[in-house]
């Protein structure tokens, strides 16, 4: 058994696994985080991408004990103060979901994409980005007019704040 510990969402946790266990599954099974979802256990789907030290990264592809002592922030911890983060608002208000499943992946996967470039994102950039994360309901329009919202909105915020 290894000994894994975390930040996770601000807060300091930790636990023992099997060196073997997935960082996905430390997060669902020790943590009891389950906004985060198994999709396919082949970093193929998306739909378990949490950010790690400040980046996205499909937790089904690292190992517990390689995430130890790193800053996860999972789905559960991007609102703040009772309000949506505004990539959670946009997907609402664009209705960028529909069974929810691959929901928590692309919102985590917009967040990081916002916070990289800028503000300076295209629907063609946000596809392209999109790619590693599968929706089987939506066909993704919406999802890219929730992001490109989300995109607006926290670059003008940015602007105001600078």
């Amino acid at each position: 058994m290894a000994k894994v510990t975390l930040t996770v969402n601000g807060r300091t946790v930790g636990g023992e696994c099997e060196e073997r266990t997935l960082l996905v599954h430390f997060i669902r099974e020790k943590l009891g985080l389950t906004g985060t979802h198994v999709g396919c256990d082949t970093s193929q789907c998306g739909a378990c991408v949490v950010h790690m030290d400040g980046k996205s990264v499909k937790s089904c592809s690292i190992l517990a004990v390689q995430a130890s002592g790193s800053a996860i922030t999972t789905i559960e911890g991007l609102a703040a103060n009772g309000e949506l983060h505004p990539v959670q608002a946009a997907f609402k208000e664009h209705h960028g979901l529909q069974c929810g499943f691959c929901t928590p992946g692309m919102v985590m996967t917009a967040v990081d994409m916002i916070n990289r470039h800028g503000g300076a994102l295209d629907e063609k950039t946000v596809r392209t980005e999109l790619e590693g994360n599968i929706c089987r309901c939506t066909g993704y329009h919406n999802i890219v007019q929730a992001v490109l919202a989300a995109n607006a909105e926290m670059h003008a915020a940015q602007q105001a704040a600078e």
